[in-house]
């Protein structure tokens, strides 16, 4: 399981604890984020190469694979490059990055100048103005301590560890695979929340690419469904896996 962009794998944890009698769960903390080192930075395909090493030494071939947002660019990215070691992929909220150069170009300076505001500012501006962007509008309308658990889970951070993360595996800087699309042959899901617009045409276009998709689009929920409502994800995400097993 593989979060999402100032996220760790604490944000699986209710989803895990429903799990534990059902499904062998691993959340990992992506670079730059919780407990992974930021000392060397890593692109999207590095941490994919350790990814697989980690499945490796677990002798785990193949696995129900789930990202969100980041995490799920992420995931996506290691079932192309991995595609034997994926059983099925669940992507909530998530992209198969810019089909353009230009738009590529443009979304690698905004993140750049994003990085620059992190180091210059410090985290804890930075996460004021992030949990502030209309993406996370839906998600003023959770309880006090969901709100404030997520904003200790966002200041966990390290300065560095952020910025590296835009630079090297933000959404300008990975692989675009919208060409590949109909390529993937493993049972894939997409989620996406009913106040999230951006990311619902974005799936809906993923859906008619990838021949073995189904895109699910939840009520009362933005960008985050796992966190807005994590009920609702589990019990669909549960159906899945085991329709698919």
């Amino acid at each position: 399981m593989l979060h999402g962009f100032t996220g760790t794998a604490g944000t699986w944890k209710p989803i895990i604890t429903d799990w534990l009698h059902e499904f062998r769960t691993m959340g990992i903390d992506l670079p730059g984020h919780g407990q992974t080192s930021s000392d060397s930075p890593k692109t999207m395909e590095a941490f994919c190469r350790d990814l697989a090493g980690l499945l490796d030494y677990l002798q785990l071939e193949k696995v129900n694979l789930i990202g969100y947002s980041m995490g799920g660019r992420t995931a996506l990215s290691f079932a192309f490059i991995y595609p034997e070691r994926v059983k099925t992929l669940t992507l909530e909220s998530a992209s198969p990055g810019l089909a353009d150069e230009g738009q590529q170009q443009s979304r690698r300076q905004h993140d750049e100048k994003l990085a620059q505001r992190i180091e210059t500012d410090g985290l804890r501006a930075f996460v004021d103005y992030w949990e502030n962007i209309p993406l996370f509008q839906s998600q003023k309308q959770l309880p006090a301590a969901s709100r404030e658990t997520l904003r200790a889970e966002r200041l966990s951070h390290s300065v560095a560890g952020l910025a590296q993360s835009l630079r090297f595996m933000g959404t300008g800087a990975q692989a675009s695979w919208w060409e590949h699309l109909q390529q993937l042959n493993m049972p894939v899901l997409l989620l996406t929340g009913e106040l999230d617009h951006k990311f619902i045409d974005i799936n809906r276009a993923m859906e008619r690419l990838i021949p073995t998709a189904e895109h699910r689009i939840i009520n009362h929920s933005g960008h985050a469904i796992h966190v807005e409502q994590p009920s609702i994800f589990g019990k669909i995400v549960n159906r899945f896996l085991h329709a698919n097993q």
